[in-house]
């Protein structure tokens, strides 16, 4: 007969049910899937790079691997505190303020996710000062981690330079869609050309190769999109009519560079290659605004045209033709205006040679 396990008499009676099943069923108690080692209670001084930034925002940084909304919890029961008193998610830190981080606990697999870094990577340069750097993308790599991708630009470059003290994104491409992408150096930088691209002050435009023959004078579309999640949570965009309550205005401003004639022996329809500067920084904008027009990007898996998107491999072109080529904004410390190029990577180049 196998032997018995003891049961304490002093455990409360759900826990010795839990146990006397374990014994019939054959089983062990299982070890708690939470780590047991929790963080203990920290205090962290808010240092000049920090200042001005969301008490979520700051937390996040500081709490590796704690769900959001864990981060959220913590905050509204009053357990974070600045300078000893309470505070709220959209709380800016300053310079000097002490917080107060409590103890958190966080899965075995979240915490062997923390530890298991990013690979370090540095990227192709096109500007740098003490402020910013200004980054030339590939296409095929995520700015930054989530929605099923690990890591991305930002973890990289963060690996790569372990004594930056700040790196964060100014703002985003698409993960297929290379060029020019802005990280800053500083919160001040940061901020500063944040303001820029939400009032509208830098100029963006990018390359696109389109099918189809695009009207030379076909240059502005104004027409509002619409963001949803498809049935399976992926994000999707559609254009959509100024009474609709979740319109976003979008802007999007159009230049024929140079048109291409059908290649009937490759199979390929004509094409366009243009030059579009967006003026409203919508999700997926250049793609659904020139698509909804009948010149869908060539190489779009989400937008695009289907079958012309199966032949284009075959031809040379085996990713989404959008290329982030010139940046315009004024330097955040100097004012100056800035104006930056990212030539065409070379299998597009190539493949409109």
């Amino acid at each position: 007969m196998a032997g018995w396990t003891k049961i304490q008499t002093n455990q409360p009676l759900t826990h010795k049910l839990a146990q006397v099943k374990h014994i019939i069923e054959g089983k062990l108690p299982q070890e708690p899937t939470q780590n047991s080692a929790a963080v203990a209670v920290r205090l962290i001084e808010v240092d000049e790079d920090s200042a001005g930034q969301r008490l979520d925002n700051f937390l996040m940084r500081h709490l590796k691997g704690v769900p959001k909304t864990h981060v959220y919890r913590i905050i509204r029961s009053g357990e974070v505190r600045v300078n000893k008193g309470r505070c709220q998610a959209d709380t800016r830190v300053e310079m000097g303020d002490m917080v107060r981080l409590p103890p958190v606990r966080i899965s075995d697999k979240v915490q062997e996710k923390a530890e298991r870094p990013a690979p370090a990577r540095e990227f192709p340069v096109l500007f740098e000062d003490d402020h910013l750097i200004a980054l030339d993308k590939p296409a095929g790599v995520a700015v930054h981690g989530g929605s099923g991708v690990s890591f991305g630009v930002i973890e990289q470059l963060r690996q790569a330079r372990p004594q930056a003290k700040f790196l964060e994104l100014v703002h985003r491409l698409d993960r297929e869609t290379s060029g020019i992408l802005l990280v800053a150096k500083k919160r001040s930088a940061l901020t500063k050309l944040q303001d820029q691209f939400r009032e509208r002050e830098t100029g963006k435009t990018y390359l696109a190769l389109v099918n189809g023959a695009w009207p030379v004078n076909k240059k502005v579309i104004d027409t509002p999109l619409h963001k949803y999640l498809q049935a399976d949570g992926e994000r999707r965009v559609r254009v959509t009519t100024v009474d609709d309550p979740d319109a976003m205005r979008a802007l999007t401003l159009v230049k024929v560079r140079s048109h291409f004639a059908p290649r009937a022996m490759q199979g390929l329809p004509a094409m366009s290659l243009l030059e579009v500067t967006i003026k409203t920084g919508r999700t997926h904008q250049i793609r659904v605004h020139l698509s909804s027009q009948g010149h869908a990007i060539a190489g779009d898996d989400k937008y695009g045209d289907f079958d012309l998107n199966k032949r284009l491999p075959k031809q040379g072109l085996k990713r989404m033709f959008l290329h982030a080529w010139r940046l315009q904004f004024n330097h955040p410390a100097t004012q100056e205006r800035i104006e930056l190029h990212s030539p065409l990577p070379v299998e597009l180049a190539d493949f409109v040679a």
